[in-house]
């Protein structure tokens, strides 16, 4: 759906709308407007919405002199006819009754999204003093996402009651507030391990070390919030002693990317935002998925090797849950991005200072705690589902990847291997 207002009328001006529905075909709209324009009128406002062949069309336009309704009405009414079309015609006076103040872009995602979640939605937004201006679709897949245009609601209170109703009924539900702001160009952070990636990096070292399970339980305790993460961190790194450097190249290897992890920062570049991550993983991994992806941050834990083996130690400052937080703001200093304009994406407790200190911060496939602490939640596999919280709609990403030749094996679907291509075969 589309509008433009093109001129401001007085509020005591009669005024006519116009509504055309029927089916689409090329041509309609001049149509239309050729008809009016016989009247001299002026326009006052445009919207048009095709969905399935449909089209529902509404021009609200001055009315003509005196004595020229009647005509202007049969006018209108045999044009549509003749193209078996409806017509509908309502007089009033002045424009569009003014929005109301607090406007947001509510961003729903389902899979499937069904009538009777989206009744509860929107009735949701109406219990809030809400109303909903317009509705349109970002994406049909990999999730059905739709963006509802609201007014008249805080969006601090509108977030904290669609965040109730998204965790019962079943969906993923965003709210930002409308401005230029959600148009300015960002700075987009994201976790590594079970973000970016489907893999915990230390745990795929551990099984080269053949201590995978032991590390995996203190991994879930502290994405859990039950372990300081420094403390386990340090356990977890000294069951790597011993192991050979080698191994580096091999955990490489095996990491996976989420699938639309590409295809979230393929796009998000060519808008010209600044993608980095932050890890409580490892350089080793972090500086490797830097290069590949053409990020502009990284930072994470380094792993010490010493004679060309791991010491069991890192080296340098932690980064942990407060570390997560400082580099974020530290990025958005360094690309000249106010922390209101930044994202940051994750899933663990040690991400929520980060996502708290964002502008918008993203719960991707969380833990419960981090769900109910962040702004928006996204329990779907695909991590460019975040593009349609910035209202990016699927059409614009699969115009742009045409565009510039972009093939198949490099959406991020198909393939969740950041491998050359070759490597990638039946994975």
């Amino acid at each position: 759906m589309s509008a433009s207002q093109t001129s401001e009328v007085p509020a005591d001006v009669p005024t006519l709308l116009v509504k055309i529905f029927g089916k689409d075909r090329p041509g309609i709209t001049a149509g239309l407007f050729d008809t009016l324009a016989a009247y001299s009128l002026d326009v006052v406002d445009i919207e048009q919405v095709v969905t399935r062949g449909r089209i529902v069309l509404c021009a609200l336009v001055t009315a003509p002199a005196a004595g020229g309704e009647g005509g202007l009405r049969a006018t209108v009414h045999s044009w549509a006819e003749s193209l078996g079309l409806q017509a509908e015609i309502i007089s009033g006076r002045g424009d569009n009754r003014p929005r109301g103040m607090g406007r947001s872009h509510v961003t729903v995602l389902g899979n499937p999204l069904t009538s009777e979640k989206t009744a509860a939605i929107a009735s949701a937004i109406t219990a809030t003093g809400g109303n909903i201006d317009r509705i349109f679709r970002l994406a049909k897949y990999p999730v059905t996402a739709v963006e509802f245009a609201v007014s008249g609601a805080d969006t601090g209170l509108l977030r904290t009651t669609l965040a109730t109703q998204s965790h019962e009924i079943g969906v993923d539900i965003a709210v930002v507030a409308s401005g230029l702001q959600r148009r300015a160009q960002r700075l987009v952070v994201m976790d590594v391990d079970s973000t970016l990636i489907q893999d915990e990096v230390i745990e795929l070292f551990a099984a080269h070390a053949g201590c995978e399970a032991e590390v995996a339980e203190v991994t879930e305790r502290a994405m859990r919030g039950e372990l300081d993460f420094e403390q386990s961190l340090h356990a977890r790194v000294a069951l790597l002693a011993g192991l050979d450097a080698s191994v580096v190249e091999k955990v490489r290897a095996e990491v996976r990317l989420t699938p639309g992890a590409r295809t979230l920062i393929r796009t998000l570049k060519r808008l010209g935002y600044q993608v980095g991550v932050v890890s409580g993983g490892f350089t080793q991994v972090t500086d490797d998925l830097k290069g590949r992806l053409g990020l502009d941050f990284a930072s994470a834990n380094t792993l010490e090797i010493v004679d060309g083996q791991l010491t069991g130690r890192v080296v340098g400052e932690v980064v942990d849950r407060a570390g997560k937080a400082r580099l974020l703001r530290r990025f958005a200093a360094e690309a000249g991005v106010p922390l209101a304009q930044t994202v940051a994406i994750g899933d663990g407790a040690n991400d929520l200072d980060m996502l708290n200190t964002a502008g918008l911060g993203v719960a991707f496939n969380a833990k419960p705690v981090v769900r109910r602490a962040a702004h928006a939640a996204v329990n779907v596999p695909f991590l460019d589902t975040v593009l349609y919280l910035l209202g990016i709609t699927r059409e614009e990403v699969e115009s742009a990847d045409a565009e510039a030749g972009d093939g198949d094996e490099d959406d991020g679907y198909g393939d969740d291997r950041y491998a050359d291509a070759e490597d990638r075969a039946g994975q």
